[in-house]
């Protein structure tokens, strides 16, 4: 899907290793001049996952044949402030501490399909309706979206 990035230049857009590691997302990674080749997959697996839709952070590792939802974790952390970072969540349709309210709007901007807090919930903040977001990496064209060749990725 796309090739290797750096500061001096890149592909997907023109944006750049250093570009995806912006700061859309508050407490995110210093800036970088190149992506660690993980981290590159994963993003391009967020990249992938279409509006109103979701993978958990195994889900992603699943994928990509490769790692675990803490190494998944970890690549968005630090890098997916420049992706759709809100589409990499949780199992349990928590929505992501520190970035609830952001991550909120998006969700209902995009349709993602949510389960109202009840009104004992902590901050009566909804979840992600699971079962009728998750993505299951496959594209509606029925092409497993990327270039799973490279990525050895399963469909989940």
């Amino acid at each position: 899907m796309s090739q290797h990035r750096t500061s001096g230049g890149g592909t997907n857009g023109g944006r750049t290793g250093a570009d995806r590691a912006g700061n859309d997302r508050p407490g995110t990674g210093p800036t970088v001049h190149e992506l660690p080749e993980y981290a590159e997959r994963v993003l391009d697996v967020a990249e992938l996952i279409p509006p109103g839709r979701v993978m958990t952070y195994g889900d992603v590792a699943e994928w990509l044949g490769d790692g675990g939802p803490r190494q998944v974790g970890r690549a968005m952390a630090l890098y997916g402030s420049a992706v759709p970072w809100w589409r990499v969540v949780r199992s349990d349709g928590v929505l992501l501490p520190g970035h609830e309210l952001r991550a909120l709007d998006h969700y209902r901007e995009e349709g993602t399909p949510l389960r109202e807090a009840s009104r004992g919930a902590e901050g009566h903040l909804p979840r992600l309706d699971m079962r009728r977001a998750r993505w299951d990496g496959v594209a509606a064209d029925g092409d497993g979206g990327a270039d799973r060749d490279r990525g050895g990725g399963a469909h989940i």
